[in-house]
């Protein structure tokens, strides 16, 4: 590295094993859980369970491929650095990060939205513009990211266990009833329970486990992130299972899975007949701790990812500087304030949101095979936690197998918007002709010191 990168600042490490693990759980226990799970069981009846059961072991095989890389090359970009590692080709380095980003800034253009409109209903905001109170809630996220990852960490830890509390008290509530009713009882449309409707569930609970990337982007700021980053993931995984299969069980218990299925929010029913003494004005506060801590961590995500590939020399080298004083991305962080609020102010971003999600699986495909590319390799040093050869494998063909399942039976616009999205992004790298950085045992100085 030359004399100049060694004087400038770089990102502090400041997570523990706790928060990082608090982190991971966060970014799985958003609110769509609270909707999700009527949905769910409009599709398996009371074996609800079994879906999240499924699409857990699922999400499990390429979360461990994820924690093995994070012992391997724990750094922020994560997911484009192992592509550029594993690959070689700068292009589909591209690719993956910039489809991980994206995913990230249209979920926080998204939940601004939905944070704002929720805003409105109370006595002191009613008549201030939802863009208005979008905007604000983007530069309070915006603010708290670039005033440090230890502050990020407690603002997170305070909306996990706010979001997290909701679902224990939903549970809380519903455990009386358990055991009232036939947990493998599914619509009579179905036929029973069988491997095509099992899929169908796991397809759609299968994001409620997604958190290992955002976890991996914040390599460089966890303390000891050989063993950190696979123990938070796995720790975060297991809390975020219990508590889904609780939550399920609770709910079909108290709730018939037909009513459950129409219900507008299947959670909030839930507690309403098993506890009418809570005000439903509760789970509106915990939606929206949810939906903000949603946000702040894919924010976070964001960011890191910039700054890694600009490191990478991916994007332009300006977004790879960190602030001298607050050890933070901080040109990465208002470059992509001014990205999200224009994704905001230009409307219903659904559609764009679906698309990322089917080129997620196609991300998550590339990383587990890039793996087992470099657990082949004799030339790569071997992490602290290792897995076989299988995880990866399976990861690989899982989420593969997501990814047709998902283009086969949705309709053509999130396919046509992501096939746009994939056309946008190859310009744009035509255009800036990013040089990727040949000897990635430099940039791994930074990882690592």
């Amino acid at each position: 590295m030359t004399d100049q990168s060694q004087r400038e600042p770089t990102l502090a490490r400041n997570v523990n094993l706790p928060q990082l693990a608090l982190y991971g759980l966060g970014s799985m226990l958003g609110a769509g859980i609270y909707g999700l799970i009527g949905k769910a069981a409009g599709e398996m009846g009371n074996a609800v369970w079994l879906a999240f059961l499924v699409s857990m072991v699922a999400a499990l095989l390429t979360g461990l491929s994820y924690a093995s890389l994070g012992s391997r090359y724990p750094r922020a970009g994560g997911a484009a650095y192992v592509t550029q590692r594993a690959y070689g080709w700068p292009l589909l380095t591209y690719l993956v990060g910039l489809t991980v980003m994206a995913s990230g800034l249209t979920s926080v253009a998204t939940q601004s939205r939905v944070v704002a409109e929720a805003l409105t209903r109370l006595p002191m905001l009613e008549g201030v513009p939802v863009m208005a109170l979008a905007l604000g809630f983007l530069l309070l996220i915006a603010g708290i990211v670039f005033r440090g990852i230890k502050e990020s960490m407690w603002v997170n830890m305070a909306c996990t266990f706010m979001e997290a509390g909701g679902l224990l008290v939903v549970i809380a509530v519903g455990i009386p009833y358990w055991g009232g009713v036939d947990l493998l009882e599914v619509p009579p449309t179905t036929g029973g329970i069988d491997a095509a409707m099992i899929l169908q569930g796991a397809v759609l609970t299968f994001f409620s486990f997604i958190g290992f990337e955002d976890t991996f982007n914040v390599a460089e700021e966890v303390k000891d992130p050989q063993r950190t980053l696979p123990w938070a993931i796995i720790i975060a995984m297991a809390a975020a299972t219990v508590i889904y299969l609780a939550v399920a069980i609770t709910a079909v218990s108290v709730v018939p899975w037909q009513e459950l299925a129409t219900a507008s929010g299947p959670l909030v029913e839930v507690v309403n007949r098993a506890a009418p003494w809570i005000p439903p004005v509760v789970f509106v506060v915990i939606t929206v701790f949810a939906v903000s801590n949603t946000a702040l961590l894919n924010y976070i995500m964001a960011s890191r990812l910039a700054y890694g590939m600009a490191r990478l020399e991916l994007l332009p080298r300006p977004l790879g500087r960190v602030h001298a004083g607050r050890r933070t991305p901080h040109v990465a962080i208002a470059t992509l304030l001014l990205i999200v609020t224009a994704l905001m102010l230009s409307g219903d971003i659904a559609q764009l949101a679906s698309a990322t999600v089917l080129l997620l699986l196609a991300v998550f495909t590339i990383i587990n095979i890039a793996l087992l590319i470099l657990q082949r390799r004799p030339t790569e040093a071997k992490g602290v936690f290792e897995v076989p050869s299988f995880v990866p494998v399976g990861g690989a063909m899982i989420c593969a197998l997501l990814f047709v399942n998902r283009l086969t039976t949705g309709d053509w616009k999130a396919p046509a918007l992501a096939v746009g999205m994939l056309a946008g992004i190859v310009v744009l790298y035509l255009i800036m002709r990013p040089k990727c950085v040949d000897n990635l045992d430099n940039a791994d100085e930074v990882a690592v010191d």
